[in-house]
């Protein structure tokens, strides 16, 4: 009895220490867990070791940047890196100070004084609104409005555009939709009917290879993975929006193709683009779903250009066209 169970107690021990030795896998962290406001600790590495080490541009002056990263609607994980990312991107090259607030009470009149730009970090569903407060909510907008249009900027990414549509401002949005605030919309440049799953991948093709916003790609077509968006058909139009990168959908399979229903007729698939409003700026990408796209140093750049064109110490052509 001894012999036939002696084998089964050695392998035992030896699994119980193997065990023991083996590391545990980390935590979840930054939006997959619970504390959805700090950013994984790995992602922050890969960030910053991915940092351009300066700006294209020269700030006319010391520029405020706040990051709003509250939402209302589908709360991506990448959210806290996002913010990270864009207080990083300014520390390191000078080109601008990063505050970030998860209040939409903080877009109001008197304390967008200070700021030059409002970068939204994949803000989702109504996010200025306040359910009990039309009053509130309604301030709010008239606040971001007449910031953009009175010569400020704003910077939003990925979910940034699955805002404001739908049939209601219920979480989360539903696809395309009604524009449930035009002036927004518009703003914004399109609002969110349907995406590629993660991690899709995509061609992406250099619309303006003159513009310094896209100089970091050289004007070579590039290969990403991510949550790729398309914008509802009636939403997006280059007659409101000047297209620095796009889709090549050429390249994409017929079987991707086919994963999304009712396709733009003109198969046109803009992924970042700049516009005037007003007297301010807007700048628009589409990528930023995945925490791997914050590691990728032409990402960053491309990101940080199109933060300084909106903070308007980057010029460049913003004059809609077609393709």
């Amino acid at each position: 009895m001894g012999r036939t169970f002696a084998p089964l107690l050695v392998a035992f021990a030896a699994s119980t220490i193997i065990a023991a030795q083996t590391p545990a896998p980390p935590p979840p962290c930054g939006g997959r867990s619970n504390t959805p406001r700090e950013a994984c600790d790995a992602d922050v590495q890969h960030m910053m070791a991915a940092l351009p080490e300066k700006a294209p541009a020269k700030p006319q002056r010391p520029r405020k940047v706040l990051v709003l990263a509250h939402v209302a609607g589908y709360v991506h994980s990448s959210i806290p890196l996002a913010a990270k990312t864009v207080e990083a991107l300014g520390a390191k090259t000078g080109a601008w100070t990063a505050t970030t607030t998860w209040d939409p009470a903080d877009i109001n009149t008197e304390n967008l004084k200070q700021y030059d730009l409002v970068f939204l970090d994949n803000t989702t569903g109504c996010f200025l609104d306040d359910p009990n407060d039309a009053a509130a909510t309604a301030a709010r907008k008239a606040a971001l409005l007449a910031f953009i249009r009175g010569g400020k900027g704003i910077a939003g990414i990925n979910a940034a555009s699955d805002s404001y549509h739908g049939n209601a401002c219920a979480s989360p949005m539903a696809s395309a939709g009604d524009a449930l605030w035009p002036e927004f919309n518009q703003a914004i440049g399109g609002y969110f009917k349907f995406h590629w799953n993660n991690p899709q991948l995509i061609t992406v093709k250099i619309d303006d290879p003159k513009s310094p916003l896209t100089a970091m790609f050289h004007g070579a077509p590039f290969e990403i993975r991510d949550e790729t968006y398309v914008f509802a058909n009636d939403s997006f139009s280059r007659a409101n929006v000047h297209v620095l990168t796009s889709v090549d959908y050429d390249k994409m399979s017929e079987a991707d193709k086919a994963k999304e229903r009712n396709p733009r007729p003109d198969h046109d698939y803009a992924l970042s683009w700049i516009r005037p409003e007003g007297k301010g700026r807007l700048f628009y990408e589409a990528h930023g779903h995945d925490e791997s796209i914050y590691a990728q140093r032409p990402m960053l750049e491309h990101l940080l250009a199109g933060i300084q064109y909106a903070l308007g110490d980057l010029k460049a052509d913003d004059r809609p066209g077609a393709r």
